[in-house]
C-alpha cells in the first residue's frame, strides 16, 4: 500500500483471528458444538441454506465479527437442508435465523438480514450475558489508534499503522479510507486515486469510501483557489453579494483545513440566494458534509443551520 517508514510505530499482532472458532455443524453434532460448548464460550448459531441469498450476505459479516473477537465467542453454522431437525425444534420459520446460546440455552436471536452495527451489538450482548466484557477487538484497537494518530497530525505513523492493518485485512474499508485521508493530508492525491481505483465496485458505496471520494474532489477544486484567498476576501469585502468569489473562497478555506469557515460562507450564499448557479452552494455544502462524515461536529452544526434556512 504505502511505503512510509514509521518512527517508533508499534507493530500490530494477528488481526485475522483463529478460524477454529467457526464450525459447520449438523443435527448429530449439535449437542456438543452448541449446547456443551456454550457452557464454556458463548455460541452464535447461524441457520442458512445454499439457495438463501440473504444468508450469503449475512454469513460473511457474522464470520468477520466472530473472528475479530479473539476467541471470546464461537460461531456454529447449520445448513437447514441437511439438518432440518434442529431448526424445527427452535421453531425456525424463515432464514437467515441467528441465535445466541449461553450456558446451553438460547438467550437472544434475530431473523433476516441486519446491518453490521446491529450484528456487532448482538454478539457483544452474548459475550456480556456469558459474563465477559465486550472489549474492542485487536482490529478495532488498531483502527482506533491509527485514527488518534491522524487526529493528532501524525499522518506518517497513522499511514504506517493503516498499512499494517491492510496487509492483514485488505478489504477493511475503514483502513482504506484512513490511509487515503493520510495521503490527502500529505497532498499525495495521485496515490489516493490509485488506492480508490483498487476498491471493489460493491464497496464504492461504503460511507468511508464516499467520504474520501468527496474529500478528493474538494481537494482538487480547493487547490485551484488556495492561492487566491487574500484576493477573494478583498472581493467579498468590496461586494458581499459576489457569490462566486465567496463560493471560491469556501473551497479554498476547506482545502486549508478551515471547515467551519467554508461551511459558513456556503450557508451565507444559500441564505441570500438558494438557487444561485443551479444550487451550487447547497450541493457543495453536502459534499463537504460527506467528506467530514455525519459525526463531525461541523457537519452536525452545519446541517442544523441548513435546515433552519431551507425550512424557515
Amino acid at each position: 500500500m504505502n511505503d512510509v517508514t514509521a518512527i517508533d510505530q508499534p507493530v500490530i499482532g494477528n488481526l485475522t483471528g483463529d478460524p477454529s472458532v467457526i464450525k459447520e455443524s449438523s443435527s448429530a453434532e449439535f449437542a456438543q458444538d452448541v449446547l456443551a460448548t456454550s457452557r464454556e464460550t458463548p455460541v452464535i448459531l447461524d441457520f442458512w441454506a445454499e439457495w438463501c441469498g440473504p444468508c450469503k450476505q449475512l454469513g460473511p459479516i457474522i464470520e468477520k465479527i466472530v473472528l475479530e473477537k479473539s476467541g471470546s465467542v464461537k460461531l456454529v453454522k447449520i445448513d437447514i437442508e441437511k439438518s432440518p431437525e434442529i431448526a424445527q425444534q427452535l421453531q425456525v420459520q424463515s432464514i437467515p435465523a441467528v441465535f445466541a446460546f449461553v450456558n446451553g440455552q438460547p438467550v437472544d436471536g434475530f431473523v433476516g438480514a441486519q446491518p453490521e452495527s446491529q450484528i456487532r451489538s448482538f454478539i457483544d450482548r452474548a459475550i456480556q450475558r456469558f459474563g465477559g466484557t465486550a472489549e474492542p477487538s485487536p482490529l478495532e484497537q488498531a483502527l482506533s489508534h491509527a485514527a488518534e494518530l491522524f487526529a493528532g497530525g501524525d499522518t506518517q505513523n497513522a499511514s504506517a499503522l493503516y498499512d499494517q492493518i491492510l496487509q492483514q485485512k485488505p478489504d477493511n474499508m475503514v483502513a482504506v479510507a484512513g490511509l487515503a485521508k493520510c495521503l490527502l493530508a500529505e497532498g499525495n492525491t495521485e496515490a489516493v486515486k490509485k488506492l480508490l481505483s483498487d476498491v471493489p465496485e460493491d464497496q464504492l458505496g461504503d460511507p468511508n469510501i464516499s467520504s474520501v471520494r468527496a474529500s478528493l474532489e474538494l481537494a482538487g477544486a480547493g487547490a485551484e483557489a488556495a492561492n487566491q484567498t487574500d484576493a477573494l476576501e478583498k472581493e467579498i469585502a468590496e461586494d458581499p453579494k459576489n457569490h462566486q468569489a465567496r463560493f471560491d473562497l469556501a473551497l479554498a478555506l476547506f482545502a486549508q483545513g478551515d471547515k467551519e469557515g467554508a461551511i459558513n460562507h456556503l450557508l451565507y450564499i444559500i441564505k441570500r440566494d438558494r438557487g444561485w448557479n443551479e444550487d451550487s452552494a447547497r450541493k457543495q455544502l453536502l459534499k463537504i458534509f460527506d467528506a467530514l462524515g455525519n459525526d463531525d461536529p461541523a457537519t452536525l452544526d452545519g446541517r442544523q443551520q441548513l435546515s433552519l434556512i431551507l425550512f424557515s
